[in-house]
């Protein structure tokens, strides 16, 4: 009697979510520089790429025992999907849309939370200590913008976001085309 024992690959989801965030992050980013307006782009992307992309890569690492990986696409993942609901706020006149406080103290839990989690990525490589160092000052960046009144903070947040978003999209790119060769071809 043989036996059959094909081994199945488990692919690697983290591309994805990286993919989700990086564009999505650069997008808004955009905005928030001063280069481009915001519009439904933004908001689109925010729901399909950043959210539900990030999501579905979340669940997946959770599924493949990545604790740090699941918690941080499926929270930044359900981050856009606030942040879209946000800008849209179905429930007028119900609800009073967010003002600069309400902003400021929103971005300051994010900008927490991803300082918490970048003592996570100590353990991680070089390029995802950047994403996440980077977000953080982002978040601050922001709140203090929100706070304060004065998008000097947010435009500068803009272009640190900028360098977010495209460090994510650089790892995603760097995570598929070395593991394609199996060799480092786009070092992390």
């Amino acid at each position: 009697m043989s036996t059959n024992s094909q081994t199945k690959k488990t692919a690697n989801p983290g591309p994805l979510g990286l993919l989700g965030f990086g564009m999505t992050t650069v997008l808004l980013n955009l905005h928030n520089a001063g280069i481009i307006e915001l519009s439904i782009v933004i908001v689109a992307m925010g729901f399909a790429v950043g959210g539900a992309a990030q999501i579905i890569a979340g669940v997946t690492e959770f599924q493949l025992g990545n604790t740090f990986g699941g918690t941080a696409f499926t929270a930044y993942g359900f981050f856009w999907w606030s942040l879209c609901i946000i800008w849209i706020n179905p429930f007028k006149p119900a609800i009073n849309a967010a003002d600069g406080t309400s902003m400021g103290f929103y971005l300051l839990l994010w900008g927490i939370f991803t300082l918490f989690m970048f003592f996570g990525t100590l353990a991680h490589n070089r390029i995802t200590q950047l994403v996440f160092l980077s977000l953080a000052v982002l978040f601050f960046l922001l709140s203090i913008g929100d706070f304060t009144g004065n998008h000097e903070f947010n435009r500068i947040g803009g272009y640190v976001g900028i360098i977010c978003g495209a460090s994510a999209i650089y790892s995603a790119v760097g995570q598929i085309v070395n593991g394609e060769f199996n060799k480092t071809i786009f070092p992390l």
